[in-house]
């Protein structure tokens, strides 16, 4: 430093704050979400159903919590007029499609899905055209119109069963999850032609992300979800392993012996888990194993949909009738 650098300090510009960033909004008291929330879902008839993977508190204020297959039946048999849909956008459109004459809501619209994404209504109509007499069988995270194109909509639950319910010697395009597909060859036999889709949450769950857990957890049992892009290996090492889906991973944690359990999927199933078996350990396979998507609906924004009745979520009375089909046909098999 020179003498003139210690007389002569640099000094730096004053900074006009930039109003746009700064975040003035107050924090919402989340008793009075609660609050505002319980009294707004009485005025307006209205169940609020979760799926597996929302935050823990949609969990907590939530009608019902479920998966696909359990959120489609509750939709299927509410008597509410309004449904608020905590989950994404295809879920929101398939209560939509079975309750026609309600207010489907889904609290945040960005709320998608990259598997939903993944696949087009167009890419099935292809798959048709080159398959005369195929059947078309799809996971039902699709959206709508892809659903009008299809023969059976399927969860993770029932998708064996779905599957093994065909006729034989009928070509089989299952789209859009090939983990699953893989799972549902595995467990029936039965050649398909699989569509190249995969959910990016579970896709990045890597087999050493649950071999690290094995090695910190050496007496926990392995809940692995089918779509996760690490069972194939992990079934390698261990043949017998069963893979379930989040329903099914209620069951055997109730019925296990284990005290603890590595759970292979999207962070908030820990949740449900933990709620529904209480007295056991639940491990995430990772933290960084959460969907954005489903992270999007909040109590804040669960409270302005029942205030305003928006954002409402409507299907096309045409995509409405063929899409209707193969999910009564989903309900009926299981």
């Amino acid at each position: 430093m020179t003498n003139s650098d210690a007389v002569n300090p640099v000094v730096p510009r004053p900074q006009t704050p930039h109003r746009d960033l700064l975040q003035l909004e107050v924090l919402p008291d989340e008793a009075q979400l609660r609050a505002d929330i319980e009294r707004l879902r009485k005025e307006r008839n209205a169940v609020i159903i979760a799926h597996n993977y929302q935050r823990p508190e949609v969990q907590q204020i939530a009608d019902f919590v479920g998966d696909s297959l359990g959120l489609s039946r509750q939709a299927a048999k509410t008597d509410a007029d309004v449904i608020v849909f905590a989950g994404v956008h295809f879920m929101a459109e398939t209560a939509a499609i079975l309750n026609p004459e309600k207010t489907v809501l889904l609290p945040d619209l960005r709320a998608g899905c990259s598997l939903a994404d993944t696949v087009t209504a167009q890419g099935i109509r292809d798959w048709k055209a080159q398959n005369p007499g195929g059947l078309v069988v799809t996971y039902v995270n699709t959206t709508a119109d892809v659903k009008a194109e299809s023969d059976y909509c399927v969860t993770s639950g029932n998708a064996v069963q779905v599957v093994q319910s065909l006729p034989d010697g009928v070509p089989v395009l299952f789209a859009p999850d090939r983990f699953l597909a893989a799972h549902v060859i595995r467990e029936t036999g039965r050649a398909m032609n699989v569509w190249d889709g995969a959910c990016h949450v579970h896709e990045a769950i890597r087999p050493e992300d649950v071999q690290g857990q094995q090695a910190a957890y050496p007496d926990a049992e392995l809940l692995i979800h089918p779509e996760c892009g690490c069972s194939s290996r992990i079934l390698g090492a261990i043949p017998e392993l069963q893979l379930y889906s989040t329903e099914g991973m209620i069951h055997r944690a109730k019925a296990s012996p284990a005290q603890a359990f590595i759970v292979v999927t999207e962070t908030g199933m820990v949740t449900r888990l933990e709620h529904d078996v209480p007295d056991k350990t639940f491990i995430p396979v990772s933290r960084t194993a959460c969907c954005e998507y489903m992270k999007m609906i909040t109590l804040e924004n669960i409270r302005d949909a029942l205030v305003n009745l928006e954002p409402r979520v409507t299907v096309p009375a045409d995509i409405r009738a063929l899409a209707l089909k193969p999910i009564e046909r989903m309900l009926a098999i299981g």
